[in-house]
C-alpha cells in the first residue's frame, strides 16, 4: 500500500496539501461543489421545479406528479449503473476523465432547458428527458468527485474537508440564486416576462456556471494515476471486483447497514428539496421571485450548516453528526408541514395571506420560512458527514467502488419517494398528503443508523 501523499498538520477549516500546490488542490476540489450547486438549488428546487409544474405544465397538482417521474427514472439509471462505473475507475485509475465526460453531457442537457417555454409545441417530454440526462450526469460526476476525497487528505480531516465542500456549494447555490432574482433588473436581456424567462435561464445559467467554476480541479487537484489497463480491461476486472464484493457482502456488513440506512433518509432528504419548492409555490401562491427570495434565505443557513457540520464531523465523529442532523431534519419536516395559509402547527388559526399582499406578510409564510431555516442548517450536516462516513469506512483502494456504492444507496430507491409523492397527490389531489410520505423515510433512516459503527473495512482476500 502506497503512503497517502498528504501531510495536513495544521488545523485550519481547509487542511493543507502536502507539495508545492497545496491548498489550490484542495480548495478546487471543494470547488466542484461550488460548480454543480446551481443544478440543485435552481433547477429542482427553488427555481425551475415549480417553474415546471405551475407555468411550463401550467397544473401545480399534475406538475408534481410529471416531476416525480422524471425524477424516478433518472434515479433508478444512477442506481444500476454507479457502482459499475466506480469499480471500473478503480481498476483504471484517475477520476478526471469521468468527471468531464458527463460534465460535457451535463451541461448540454441543462442548456436545452431554455425551451420549457408554456405551451411549447412539442410538449413536455423532450424537456423530462433533458431534465433526465441532466440528473443522471450531474449524479454520476459526483460520484467520482467524491471519489477522490479519501486520497486528499489524512482521515482525521476527511470531515472537514468534506464540510468545506459542501458549505462552499451552498455558497455557490446562493450566489446563483441572486444572480437570477437579479435577472429583471439587467437591461440588456430583454425579459418579457420575468417569471417565464428567469425560469427558463436557469437551465443554460447553470451550464455556463459549471463550465466556469469546474475547470480548477482539471487544472489543480491531483487524480490517482493511470494504471494502464485498457478501458475493456478494466471493464472485466472491474465487473469482476463487483462481484465480488457483493459476493463477499458479510465482510461489508457495517458499510451495508450504512448504505441501507443512507439509502432510506437520503430518499426523504431528496425528496424535501426536490419538492419543497413546488409545496411552497402551491400552498402560498409564491411566483419564482419569491421562491428564489426564499431560497436565498435557506441557502445562506444551509452553508452556515455545512460548516459547522464539518467541525462537528471532525470534533465528534461522521455517524453521531448524521444522527443528530437527520433528527433536525424530521423535526423540521413535520413543522413545515403544519403550516396551511390559515393555520401553523396543525392547531393554531392565523389570518391567511391577503391577496396582493408583499411575499412573507403573513404569519403562516413566516412559519413556514422558519421551518424550511431549520431544514437548511439540519441539511448540509446531513449530506455532507455522509460523505466523509462513506470516505472513512470504505476499504483502502476501493474508494470509487464505495462510493458508486453510496451513489447506489442514494439512488436505488430514490424513485420510491419520489413516486410515492406523485402517486399519493395524484390519488388524492392534495399535495400535503404526497409530502406526508418523507416522513416516513426519513424516521426509518434514523433508526438503521443506530446500529452503524464508525470503522474502516478491511478489503476481502
Amino acid at each position: 500500500m502506497t503512503e497517502n501523499p498528504i501531510d495536513a498538520r495544521a488545523p485550519e477549516l481547509l487542511p493543507p496539501m502536502a507539495g508545492g500546490g497545496r491548498r489550490p488542490g484542495l480548495f478546487s476540489w471543494a470547488l466542484f461543489d461550488w460548480a454543480n450547486q446551481p443544478y440543485f438549488t435552481l433547477i429542482t428546487t427553488f427555481i425551475f421545479a415549480p417553474y415546471f409544474a405551475a407555468e411550463f405544465i401550467g397544473d401545480p397538482v399534475r406538475g408534481q406528479s410529471l416531476w416525480g417521474y422524471t425524477l424516478a427514472a433518472a434515479g433508478i439509471v444512477v442506481a444500476l449503473f454507479s457502482p459499475i462505473l466506480g469499480a471500473i475507475a478503480d481498476i483504471s485509475g484517475p477520476r478526471k476523465p469521468w468527471i468531464a465526460a458527463f460534465g460535457v453531457l451535463f451541461v448540454v442537457c441543462c442548456g436545452c432547458l431554455y425551451y420549457a417555454e408554456p405551451g411549447a409545441p412539442n410538449g413536455a417530454l423532450p424537456i423530462a428527458i433533458a431534465l433526465a440526462f441532466a440528473a443522471i450526469a450531474a449524479e454520476f460526476a459526483i460520484v467520482f468527485n467524491n471519489a477522490m476525497l479519501p486520497g486528499l487528505v489524512p482521515e482525521r480531516q476527511i470531515g472537514r474537508l468534506s464540510g468545506f465542500g459542501w458549505g462552499l456549494g451552498y455558497l455557490g447555490g446562493l450566489a446563483a440564486l441572486i444572480v437570477v432574482v437579479s435577472l429583471p433588473d439587467v437591461p440588456f436581456l430583454g425579459l418579457q416576462s420575468a417569471e417565464a424567462e428567469a425560469g427558463r435561464l436557469v437551465g443554460p445559467l447553470t451550464a455556463i456556471w459549471f463550465l466556469i467554476f469546474a475547470l480548477p480541479l482539471f487544472l489543480f487537484t491531483p487524480d490517482q494515476q493511470a494504471t494502464g489497463h485498457t478501458m475493456s480491461a478494466a471493464l472485466r476486472e472491474g465487473m469482476a471486483r463487483l462481484g465480488g464484493t457483493l459476493r463477499h457482502a458479510r465482510s461489508y456488513r457495517n458499510i451495508g447497514l450504512f448504505l441501507i440506512a443512507r439509502m432510506t433518509y437520503q430518499d426523504g432528504l431528496a425528496a424535501v428539496f426536490s419538492f419543497g419548492g413546488i409545496y411552497a409555490a402551491g400552498l402560498f401562491g409564491w411566483d419564482v421571485m419569491t421562491l428564489g427570495l426564499f431560497g436565498i434565505t435557506l441557502v445562506i443557513f444551509s452553508a452556515i450548516g455545512a460548516f459547522l457540520g464539518g467541525w462537528a464531523d471532525d470534533r465528534f465523529g461522521a455517524r453521531p453528526t448524521v444522527l443528530v442532523a437527520v433528527a433536525g431534519l424530521l423535526f423540521a419536516t413535520i413543522g413545515a408541514l403544519s403550516v396551511a395559509p390559515d393555520r401553523i402547527l396543525f392547531l393554531i388559526a392565523v389570518p391567511p395571506p391577503e391577496t396582493g399582499a408583499a411575499p412573507f406578510s403573513s404569519a403562516a409564510e413566516w412559519a413556514y420560512i422558519c421551518f424550511g431555516t431549520m431544514f437548511g442548517i439540519f441539511g448540509g450536516p446531513a449530506q455532507a458527514a455522509s460523505r466523509s462516513l462513506m470516505a472513512r469506512l470504505a476499504p483502502r483502494g476501493m474508494a470509487a467502488e464505495f462510493f458508486g456504492l453510496f451513489a447506489l444507496s442514494g439512488k436505488a430507491t430514490s424513485f420510491l419517494a419520489p413516486l410515492a409523492i406523485g402517486v399519493t397527490t395524484g390519488l388524492l389531489d392534495d399535495q400535503r398528503s404526497g409530502m406526508l410520505v418523507i416522513l416516513f423515510f426519513l424516521a426509518l433512516g434514523f433508526l438503521l443508523l443506530l446500529p452503524v459503527r464508525e470503522e474502516r473495512a478491511e478489503p476481502f482476500s
